[in-house]
This record gives structure tokens, C-alpha cells and sequence, in this order.
């Protein structure tokens, strides 16, 4: 057996186990698999429930790091759309051949600062108080939130103040867990995740200033790997594209093209 057929029916396996544990639909001809960056993880549980009321398509979603899931996707995850938080990854993908066209911005995201407990006057400033031992991050080198806070620490001046405090989550994801854990007294997080109705109302948090990172384009690509699939693929980009699917960008708190 070639490296190529070990490797599908490595992730084969390894989807299986992912989808049995979440209690989501059989992977099939039939079920669209939305590689998703965690991110995105609330507003692309509404995006599906209400693409597969509308469509009848079923789906499933697969959450990690874009850096994560771009590593998979080239590795031959059976995946077949890419939804991810910038546009490096998809763009590396579709200059590897993986994708069946350019991928396209659906949205732009936002940074915020979080605390799990409730805190007055919470800014960046908080950040160097004392009485803050651990700071959650996304990391850098496969989160693009974790650029966007790098780039936030370092423009105010503050990375290097932050070195002893810094824990750094695989994904916005495992961030979120030390923020609600409170392992982390406090984090950067996506706006798209204390807008959720499960984060809603958890403890206190403020938008970061947009000057201080870069704009998070966050893109879409339609992957090569089912070509059964790929009319039900596109069918999801023109929902998430559509008046429906930017409403519920726009209340996750993004931006949208």
C-alpha cells in the first residue's frame, strides 16, 4: 500500500473517531465536511443548521487551528471546504493545487480582550497589573488571532513585558478553555466568540483597537477532495455569501466583503 493510501485511510479512521465522539451525522456521499477555524466555531454552527434547513445537505464540522487543518488538508484529510480565519492558508492550498478555485474573503474578524470574572475598566493596561499572573493567546505560528494579538502586544509595547505571562492555545479554541477555566486571568479571543449565545454575558470584554493588527481576512476554498461533492460545496459558498448567511456573520460580530 502506497503513503498516499495509508494517509486517507489514516484521517478515514481518524474522522471516524472525531465524528462518533461529537455525536455528529456518518461521514457519506451525501454529508458536506466544513473544516473550520475555531474562530468560527458558534457562527458556523448556526451557518450549517440553517444551510441544511434551507438545502436539505447535511453537515459536519471539524474545528482546529487554520495552521492545524491546512497541515490535514495537505496530509489528505477527506475534507471539502476550508473555512478558515485568514487568507494565507487557503491561498498556500490553492497554490498547491488542492483547491478548485481561488478562495475568496467572506469575512473580515475582530480581537477583543476577555475576562471570564467580571472587571472594571478592563483595557490593555490591565494587562500589567499584578494581580494578572497568565494571559491566553492563540498561537501565532498556526492561529492568525494569535498574530493579531502578537501584533497588538508589540505595538503597544508590551510583548515584551507579557513573556512570563503568556500561555499560547493550540487554537482560539483551547484559549477560550483557559479564559472560561480561568487558568488565564485574562485573553484574546475572537469577537465572534463572546457574541455567542453560549460565551453571552460571561464576565467582561473590549474590542482591541483595529489600528494595532492587521485586518483578519478570513477565507473560503472549495477543496478538491470529493469531486461528487463538489456542487453541494458550492451551494454552501453562495449560502455563506447570501443575505441569510452575512446576517449571521454580522451577528457573530464580523465584518463582511
Amino acid at each position: 500500500m502506497n503513503k498516499s493510501s495509508n494517509q486517507k485511510l489514516g484521517w478515514s479512521f481518524i474522522l471516524i473517531l472525531f465524528l462518533v465522539g461529537t455525536g455528529c451525522h456518518q461521514y457519506d456521499k451525501e454529508t458536506l465536511t466544513v473544516a473550520t477555524a475555531a474562530n468560527m466555531q458558534f457562527a458556523m454552527k448556526e451557518m450549517l443548521q440553517n444551510f441544511t434547513k434551507t438545502t436539505g445537505i447535511e453537515c459536519n464540522m471539524i474545528i482546529s487551528s487554520s495552521g492545524k487543518l491546512t497541515a490535514q488538508i495537505t496530509e489528505g484529510a477527506p475534507f471539502d471546504i476550508f473555512v478558515s480565519a485568514d487568507m494565507k492558508y487557503p491561498d498556500k492550498l490553492f497554490a498547491e493545487g488542492l483547491g478548485i478555485e481561488k478562495p475568496q474573503v467572506y469575512a473580515y474578524g475582530k480581537l477583543v480582550l476577555w475576562s471570564a470574572t467580571n472587571r472594571n475598566n478592563l483595557s490593555l493596561e490591565t494587562l500589567s497589573q499584578n494581580d494578572i499572573y497568565h494571559v491566553a493567546m492563540a498561537n501565532p505560528k498556526t492561529a492568525p488571532y494569535g498574530v493579531a494579538a502578537e501584533e497588538t502586544l508589540k505595538k503597544t509595547g508590551l510583548w515584551e513585558k507579557m513573556n512570563d505571562k503568556l500561555v499560547f492555545g493550540e487554537s482560539i479554541a483551547q484559549t477560550n478553555q483557559f479564559i472560561v477555566s480561568g487558568s488565564a486571568e485574562l485573553g484574546f479571543t475572537a469577537e465572534s466568540v463572546v457574541k455567542s449565545p453560549e460565551m453571552k454575558n460571561k464576565g467582561t470584554w473590549i474590542a482591541v483597537d483595529t489600528n494595532l493588527y492587521q485586518p483578519i481576512a478570513q477565507g473560503i476554498l472549495l477543496l478538491k477532495t470529493n469531486r461528487s461533492k463538489q456542487k453541494e460545496a458550492r451551494q454552501f459558498q453562495h449560502f455563506l455569501f447570501s443575505h441569510e448567511g452575512r446576517g449571521v456573520l454580522k451577528k457573530y460580530g464580523y465584518s463582511v466583503p
